[in-house]
């Protein structure tokens, strides 16, 4: 799953602002900043997925461009919105599954924080879609790794519709399978 989302992301990755909300262990932030993001911010609410953010970065060395913030990601979104936060060219979004509605929220309220041809990858059980808009964002593809799956967002107000890497729109949603959900 890791090895789809950055092929897909690393036309942009280098020198980007990468965004990882609900960053858990910090996979996704860190792994951007191994392939050339210039930042990575790490939003979670847990207190120790913090610290063991902090301590990957660190045995990783890529401490540098990097910050680790303990909030509510989706109330530090919202402040985000009206503190004028530079936009942001990747996000990473990986919410817990049981929170369908939150997954919703965290979408719409990342749009005004996106740059114009900024991407979101929403990672989520396979059976709850989440909305193919959400404020500012549309879906324009979607992959499936067992129980997991990837749903990818661009703006849809910038009339841009190819994802980076992309030789034209998708047209359908894709579904790759995989028999592990590490990729």
């Amino acid at each position: 799953m890791k090895q789809t989302v950055f092929a897909v992301l690393e036309p942009v990755l280098p020198g980007s602002r990468f965004l990882d909300l609900f960053a858990g262990s910090g996979a996704a932030g860190i792994e951007a900043r191994s392939r050339g993001a210039a930042e990575a911010v790490f939003i979670e609410r847990d207190g120790g997925a913090c610290r063991v953010i902090a301590a990957n970065l660190e045995r990783s060395g890529l401490t540098a461009g990097t910050r680790v913030i303990r909030a509510d990601a989706l109330a530090w979104l919202r402040d985000r919105t009206r503190a004028g936060e530079p936009p942001w060219d990747l996000v990473f979004v990986d919410p817990p599954y049981a929170d369908t509605q939150l997954l919703a929220d965290t979408l719409a309220a990342i749009g005004p924080l996106l740059a114009p041809r900024g991407r979101v990858v929403a990672k989520h059980f396979w059976r709850d879609t989440p909305p193919a808009r959400a404020g500012l964002l549309a879906s324009e593809r979607e992959r499936r790794f067992g129980e997991t799956a990837l749903t990818f967002y661009r703006r849809a107000d910038t009339g841009d519709t190819a994802v980076a890497g992309d030789a034209a729109p998708d047209t359908a949603p894709t579904t790759v399978t995989s028999p592990t959900e590490d990729g």
